[in-house]
């Protein structure tokens, strides 16, 4: 990212940029500024969008061997192309030597680090990778947001609020703004603020749901599924999340009882150091056998819908009685 940062500042750019990664929000934003560095504004005829798998290598190359209308550069965008799954030898070929007045950014959210077209970009071009950010700079990122609102939050509301948000910045963007609005004329932002605005993102509804199962509340954890089904969410997405969850607990309990600390089970988990305290107080309302039998009880219900023996729906729905039982 230094490399990007350091050619949109000076200018001299090159004539090749692949944006990739989880980080939906980054991406699109160093697109767009990109976007912005490589074209005048109010420059239409040298600037070419295109989206989705039915891009045309030929016509891709024509366009930049086409000389710029009044200007220095021909710049093309190709966004969720899957062309660094399954190159165009074409393509791959041609920006082996493109045209000095051509300028390519791809934009894709997966990459096959092994295949031609990425190699080639990696050795002609400039690759920025945009991950899952870590729990610091999304904090850093955060305040900076209430410093431009003029807000302040304590540290523990914080921590509350990336809780239910999860760590897709674009998510956190959208649910920051609607905090900012709820709270307009005051400066502090509190826990009940963030009740009464944000959207509960599934994993927390999940979470609450095996809270429910761990309390023997049957009837609130029916009540969850019941939620998410009406949300649309597919039983079968419900039951992996379902099945990640206790793995998680049992993984938790297990490193707590040896001794690690929050910072080194997050490390060892992936989870962030924020949630990790939610998941070992969670964690410790299971005895270790009942977390493996979960487990084997999820295995069963996946096993039950692939081979035809029971719906989808059904078979969470009874995993869960089974589990709150």
């Amino acid at each position: 990212m230094k490399r990007l940062l350091e050619d949109i500042k000076t200018g001299n750019f090159s004539h090749i940029y692949l944006l990739y990664g989880e980080e939906s929000y980054l991406r699109l934003q160093y697109r767009d500024r990109l976007k912005q560095a490589l074209v005048p504004e109010g420059d239409t005829m040298n600037y070419h969008y295109f989206e989705g798998k039915d891009v045309n290598p030929g016509e891709i190359i024509d366009l930049a061997e086409t000389m710029p209308f009044f200007a220095d550069r021909r710049v093309i965008v190709l966004e969720n192309t899957g062309l660094f799954k399954k190159a165009s030898e074409q393509l791959t070929k041609y920006l082996e030597e493109p045209s000095p007045t051509a300028y390519f950014v791809f934009v894709e959210k997966e990459v096959d680090k092994r295949g031609k077209l990425f190699k080639q970009i990696k050795e002609k071009g400039v690759p920025v990778e945009f991950g899952v950010q870590d729990e610091a700079t999304l904090k850093k990122w955060i305040l900076v947001q209430l410093k431009r609102e003029n807000k302040k939050i304590a540290e523990p509301v914080l921590n509350y609020f990336l809780g239910k948000t999860g760590t897709d910045m674009e998510n956190i963007y959208r649910e920051l703004e609607k905090v900012f609005c709820y709270t307009m004329g005051r400066d502090v932002i509190t826990e009940a603020d963030i009740d009464a605005i944000c959207v509960r993102q599934v994993s927390n509804q999940i979470f609450e749901m095996v809270e429910s199962i761990a309390k023997r509340n049957q009837k609130q954890a029916l009540s969850l599924y019941y939620d998410l089904l009406t949300l649309k969410e597919p039983p079968m997405r419900i039951l992996f999340l379902i099945g990640r969850q206790f793995n998680l607990l049992l993984q938790v309990k297990e490193l707590k009882k040896k001794g690690y600390d929050n910072k080194k089970i997050a490390e060892k988990t992936g989870l962030h150091t924020f949630v990790v305290g939610k998941y070992a107080s969670q964690a410790a309302r299971f005895e270790k056998e009942e977390l493996k039998k979960s487990l084997i009880a999820c295995v069963e219900a996946d096993e039950n819908v692939k081979t035809g023996r029971m719906s989808d729906t059904l078979s969470v729905e009874l995993l869960i009685i089974q589990c709150s039982r």
